[in-house]
């Protein structure tokens, strides 16, 4: 459990210099006003589509096989807007790690379903909030704080520094958060009737996963850890949607509770978890993070990969 990170002097070791440099401009840029900072990430992206060659082929293979009927020309524009907000995405995290509460309510927009959460915890259960990874995550995780903060499940950064600066910023609309190892720490979360944070939509390897469909393919590595968690008796589960907005709000769609969830048949649960993701994405697909390869895991072992 993360609470409080604390500053190490080995953090001024001179391997971090060029992490304290980044970090600074980042920070610099942060307090500019907001659609500069919108268009410097639409440019950032830009050049990502341009230079960054292996990562753009990863988001145009990802879309081309979600949605095979759309037309070539669509895909490949909606393979530009991701890019540019992948670039945007970097200056939001600059934005939900170190804005003040009052610059964050400024872009708070609708926040729809906030009952559902409150009629699961006032009825003595945690609930388990189903996240797609959204490219402005960090800043929708920010606005949620200021209706109640929650637990983040999340991978630690490998840089201890950058791990440093992400956690203190992320602290500011989370109670604390928990590492993705820490199972027991999440489902002793939910026990005491926590809002929960988990992200059931990449592609985590064969050991635990169930083969499902996502979109137009039809068998899909999809994590069995979602279910895990919901089968708590402390757990509900609920979904949850957001998007930036074209006059810089982000607005943000919690979903009903599942009901009866989870059943007997994974396969059945996690298609249904698969569902709302698609849901959250087609709000605003241009928002998603295509660039995860999400089909690296096959059905058969043997098969070469989607990517090639």
């Amino acid at each position: 459990m993360v609470k409080d990170p604390k500053f190490k002097l080995y953090f001024l070791h001179p391997k971090f210099w060029l992490t304290w440099l980044g970090t600074a401009i980042l920070y610099v840029i942060s307090w500019l006003p907001f659609k500069f900072q919108i268009a410097m990430g639409k440019g950032l992206g830009r050049l990502l589509h341009k230079y960054f060659k292996k990562r753009k082929h990863i988001a145009q293979r990802n879309i081309e096989l979600c949605f095979p009927e759309m037309p070539k020309t669509q895909q490949s524009a909606l393979v530009l807007q991701s890019l540019e907000n992948t670039g945007i995405a970097v200056f939001e995290s600059g934005m939900a790690w170190w804005w003040p509460e009052w610059r964050v309510k400024r872009h708070h927009g609708d926040i729809k379903g906030f009952e559902h959460i409150k009629k699961a915890q006032e009825s003595g259960k945690g609930v388990l909030l189903l996240v797609p990874h959204m490219l402005h995550l960090e800043m929708s995780g920010r606005m949620m704080g200021v209706s109640q903060n929650g637990v983040g499940f999340y991978r630690p950064h490998n840089n201890p520094l950058i791990e440093y600066f992400m956690t203190k910023g992320r602290l500011r609309s989370n109670e604390y958060l928990i590492g993705k190892k820490d199972v027991k720490g999440l489902l002793k979360a939910l026990s005491k009737q926590k809002l929960c944070y988990y992200l059931p939509d990449q592609d985590y390897g064969r050991k635990r996963c169930e083969f499902v469909p996502f979109f137009a393919m039809t068998e899909t590595a999809t994590t069995t850890g979602t279910t895990l968690f919901a089968s708590s008796k402390n757990c509900e589960t609920i979904g949850f949607s957001s998007k930036r907005t074209t006059d810089g709000k982000y607005d943000i769609e919690i979903t009903p509770i599942f009901e009866n969830f989870p059943t007997d048949d994974s396969k059945t649960d996690l298609t249904k978890i698969n569902q709302h993701i698609e849901y959250a994405i087609n709000n605003a697909p241009e928002q998603y993070m295509w660039l995860h390869r999400r089909f690296k895991t096959r059905p058969d072992k043997n098969a070469p990969s989607v990517y090639k």
